[in-house]
């Protein structure tokens, strides 16, 4: 009885004491390691190759994979938050397709979520890996892309199209993760004609979606170390501010840049991922 009256607190203590616990430099690495990626995800997404790779390195070895991933998904649902906010002070977000995209794209998180279990991982980071060096192939050659807001569709079209992005990425985000941010906004660019900054914008909210849908099957298990997530929130906040003020104040060019800059990382990283397991 006493175990059960007590387990809360008792669960809270050894959350402080674990960070408590970790070296002065980590949690240094960590703090900036979280402030960059908040910094990266409110320009064009992709924080996650920064964030959760420190987080891999910096927690105990014997920290359970499903802790690191919900520990970074409170950190990033911060910076995503408040990228958001500055986002739609600036940009009108257009509910009629923000709607569709948000709901769609939890939908899919969630489903992905659940067959995660069931797909072999290692069979789809090659797959991820073509596709984002096609992404990449694709914005190079077409140097006009996303310089200028001209929508391709209106109605009924770019709802569907919208709810199709969402659903498809959100699944994807819900399996896998990496470059959740970019294929949002790639996606919207390239499908429905976006400007970078209109096509970051929805993306914050699609990936705040998809960060919200990973928490809540992560806290209901039980699987995320709070006292990290908050120091490292903090700073990935700060991050997504200065991010989101950098871009708006850049403008489009600026935006594609940084996106190709992310996609290149992702695209090595990846390809040194693939090389582990088949090399």
């Amino acid at each position: 009885m006493d175990r059960v009256a007590h387990g809360p607190a008792r669960a809270e203590t050894a959350q402080v004491t674990e960070l408590l616990a970790l070296p002065p430099a980590v949690i240094a690495a960590l703090v900036a390691a979280a402030f960059v990626a908040g910094w990266v995800d409110a320009v064009v997404g992709g924080g996650g190759l920064i964030q959760l790779p420190a987080l891999l390195i910096g927690l105990p070895s014997d920290t359970p994979t499903a802790q690191v991933l919900g520990t970074n998904k409170i950190s990033s649902a911060a910076g995503t938050l408040t990228a958001t906010i500055t986002y739609a002070r600036r940009i009108a977000l257009h509910a009629p397709t923000l709607i569709p995209l948000v709901l769609s794209a939890f939908a899919g998180s969630a489903a992905g979520a659940a067959m995660a279990r069931l797909i072999p991982k290692a069979a789809l980071t090659p797959i991820v890996l073509v596709a984002l060096v096609a992404v990449g192939l694709f914005t190079v050659f077409r140097p006009e892309l996303g310089l200028v807001h001209q929508p391709r569709h209106s109605g009924i079209a770019e709802i569907t199209r919208t709810a199709a992005i969402g659903g498809t990425i959100g699944l994807y985000d819900g399996i896998l993760g990496p470059g959740t941010g970019s294929f949002f906004v790639i996606a919207m660019v390239a499908v429905l004609g976006y400007g970078f900054l209109e096509a970051s914008a929805k993306a914050k909210v699609a990936n705040l979606t998809t960060n919200i849908a990973a928490i809540s099957v992560f806290g209901l298990n039980g699987e995320i170390l709070w006292a990290v997530g908050a120091l490292m929130a903090l700073a990935n906040l700060s991050g997504g501010w200065l991010g989101a003020r950098t871009a708006l104040r850049n403008g489009n060019v600026f935006v594609r840049r940084v996106f190709l800059v992310v996609v290149g990382g992702l695209i090595v990283k990846l390809a040194f991922d693939t090389w582990q397991q088949f090399g």
